[in-house]
């Protein structure tokens, strides 16, 4: 299943290139939440066709730093734990510009977990897909102009970014971070945070046209027999 995921990842409709270079601001509205365990793991990593050599030790180093640069600036009442599952990941690799430009490519699934009650947040990990940043240097190839080392620093912390924007909605829907209870959507710092997110992502979106055929190809040209339980339903249960 997931080499399918990892194939079709190279064929996206809409790429959301996120702009992480907010490190310097006030972080975005998240009620109470305090970080409490990083815990990243990469059991079944995949990786892409096309693709630079990564390790399952490089991606859950550089996905932990990432995530503690990110969250580490919270300091909120309650501690919450992120529980991240590397899956599968594409670090381009030279091409033809215009012609073969790959683009690096990170898939991720995610688990938050609330110390206090010793639960989970969201039953089923949440899957994302991190594709790099656009800039000039990616904009012909990033195989071309960066080190692995840079492209998987561009992925993770392009991942830490979207884990929050998820999260922010979750808060805002949900009231995951709320000491009562009631949706952020529904107070001004709640309204704030969604709009600020909004904001982001109509800057950041660029959109891609793709030939349907070609995806449903990709997908029906994975290998014979694979056996979709060998990727994992969930992250392992931080230690409380």
């Amino acid at each position: 299943m997931l080499g399918r995921v990892v194939l079709v990842l190279l064929c996206l409709v809409v790429a959301a290139c996120t702009n992480v270079n907010d490190l310097d601001k006030e972080p975005t509205y998240l009620g109470n939440f305090h970080l409490g365990h990083n815990v990243v793991v990469a059991p079944n990593l995949t990786k892409g066709p096309a693709s630079r050599d990564a390790t399952k030790e490089e991606w859950t180093e550089g996905m932990k730093l990432a995530i503690d640069e990110r969250f580490g600036r919270y300091e909120g009442t309650r501690l919450y734990h992120l529980g991240i599952s590397v899956e599968g990941y594409v670090l381009a690799i030279p091409g033809i510009p215009l012609v073969a430009a790959p683009k690096s490519a990170l898939i991720i699934r995610v688990t938050a977990w609330d110390d206090e009650k010793e639960a989970k947040l969201n039953e089923k990990p949440e899957t994302i897909t991190i594709v790099e940043s656009i800039s000039g240097q990616t904009l012909i190839s990033s195989g071309l102009t960066q080190s692995k080392e840079t492209q998987m620093k561009n992925l993770t912390q392009n991942a830490a970014k979207l884990i929050q924007n998820w999260l922010v909605r979750q808060n805002n829907q949900e009231g995951w971070f709320e000491d009562d209870g009631v949706p952020a959507k529904n107070k001004p710092q709640g309204r704030a945070a969604q709009a600020q997110l909004e904001a982001e992502e109509a800057e950041t979106a660029v959109a891609t046209d793709t030939d349907d055929t070609a995806v449903e190809a990709e997908i029906e040209s994975d290998t014979p027999g694979e056996d979709d339980t060998d990727v994992p339903s969930e992250v392992p249960a931080p230690v409380l």
